[in-house]
């Protein structure tokens, strides 16, 4: 009986992981389109297009860091 509680809590454990980051991905996919979208709108209606390279460039150097310094922390 105890082995199948902790093939159970196992299970769990990696379902919980997965999960933790199959919804991060979620959240960076939808972060970066906003970031693509937002920079478009700069350059092709606001006509600043070297500022929306840049932000779009910076934006996503600094989303790509982010969550790799916070996936570092992720949970045990």
């Amino acid at each position: 009986m105890a082995v199948m509680e902790t093939d159970s809590a196992a299970e769990v454990r990696a379902h919980r992981r997965t999960f933790m980051t199959f919804e991060r991905l979620v959240l960076f996919a939808v972060m970066h389109i906003t970031l693509v979208l937002a920079c478009l709108a700069l350059g092709l209606i606001g006509h600043t297009p070297v500022i929306a390279l840049l932000l779009g460039i910076g934006g996503t150097l600094a989303l790509l860091v982010g969550f790799m310094v916070t996936g570092a922390n992720g949970e045990p």
